[in-house]
């Protein structure tokens, strides 16, 4: 069992008759993952076909913030986007939102959210399209919603990874950008701010955000990452993870959780104790509203777009390109749809599913 699940299972019931105004979407991650691979939503039966093993693998609840069921869908996503990748320099850009805006966002996190994306995506390619910079009338990128900060707080933010360089108008010629530099993060930052804020009046909530929010400069970085890789990899694990992953929880008892963190600017990694219900307040309020999409490709990057990603790798195909690509270690747990005996490793074939029902399970079979 994973050190998140027990501290669900053992403080769950008290964090929410604590918290009886919790919203909907974070009492459903609680009993999802309280009841994952419990048993309690269902039981799949499985014989080896080398030494006929009987092997019974209880459910898993398939909630997106649940820990225990992510890891393998961040690998297949990961593979897919290695497999997107273009020949070249990328860049990560990363929106954040001012401490004075905190608060507000986590009270209004699907607007919110979305206004981040509109904001940023749009300043982006509105400085992008500048014959003084990229001059691009089609350039493509990934973005990223993360929530954390490295001691659980709320930090909203997107990172984008973005190949620096755009297509010809032509849509025949790949033309790289300047090495090193792809736009200015203070003209980003200023027309990212005034969209942000042409948003919240649009939405009507603009009233409710503090007017010292406008009045400071917002903060956008930008940095040349080379090839991409090692940034996607970074970022692989926030889209189907919240908050904290189980290898940093050190410790759990007396009502505390003991993690580990490092300080901004600091690599040193401390740790940090918490009473279990603050953990959980803090891990809960990264959860996401019911449906948002935390991840968004636009230009050439999203699926709708005429050029397809293949011919732009085809554009800008090197010698080596293909050689030097990077993909994941090959398993026999990472081939789709298949699961192997944990005592022979032979091939597991289904038998039958014991669905879940009010009065117990019953035998589909």
């Amino acid at each position: 069992m994973s050190k998140i699940k027990g501290i669900f299972e053992g403080f769950g019931p008290e964090y929410i008759t604590t918290f009886p105004n919790l919203p909907r979407n974070h009492r459903k991650v609680i009993q999802s993952i309280i009841d994952c691979r419990s048993g309690r939503l269902g039981k799949t039966i499985y014989q080896c076909q080398d030494c006929g093993q009987v092997q019974v693998i209880s459910q898993s609840c398939g909630n997106r913030h649940c820990p225990v069921c992510q890891y393998h869908k961040s690998q297949q996503w990961l593979q897919k986007q290695l497999e997107r990748m273009l020949s070249g320099q990328y860049f990560m850009i990363t929106f954040t939102i001012p401490e004075q805006l905190r608060s507000f966002i986590r009270c209004h996190q699907d607007k919110g959210y979305s206004a981040m994306f509109t904001a940023s995506s749009q300043s982006l390619k509105r400085l992008a399209g500048d014959p003084k910079y990229i001059g691009a009338q089609l350039i493509g990128f990934t973005g990223i919603l993360h929530t954390w900060g490295r001691q659980l707080n709320y930090h909203p933010h997107i990172h984008y990874l973005v190949p620096g360089g755009r297509l010809s108008a032509d849509r025949k010629t790949w033309m790289a950008s300047n090495n090193g530099f792809f736009v200015p993060v203070k003209a980003l930052s200023k027309i990212y701010k005034a969209l942000f804020k042409e948003q919240m009046s649009k939405a009507e909530l603009l009233t409710e955000i503090n007017p010292d929010a406008w009045t400071i400069d917002w903060n956008v970085n930008s940095q040349a990452v080379g090839d991409g890789r090692t940034a996607l990899k970074y970022l692989a694990p926030y889209v189907f993870r919240v908050a904290i992953g189980k290898s940093r929880i050190v410790n759990v008892q007396n009502r505390t959780v003991t993690f580990t963190c490092k300080q901004h600017g600091s690599n040193r990694i401390r740790t940090m104790v918490l009473n279990v219900l603050e953990f959980m307040r803090r891990f809960l309020q990264h959860v996401l509203p019911s449906g948002f999409m935390k991840v968004r490709h636009y230009g050439f990057m999203n699926a709708s777009c005429k050029i397809k990603i293949s011919d732009i790798q085809a554009l800008i195909s090197t010698d080596d390109w293909e050689e030097h690509c990077d993909s994941l270690p090959e398993s026999k747990d990472s081939e789709a749809g298949k699961l192997y005996c944990p005592d022979c490793e032979g091939l597991l074939v289904f038998i039958k599913l014991i669905l879940p029902c009010k009065a117990g399970f019953w035998d589909s079979g």
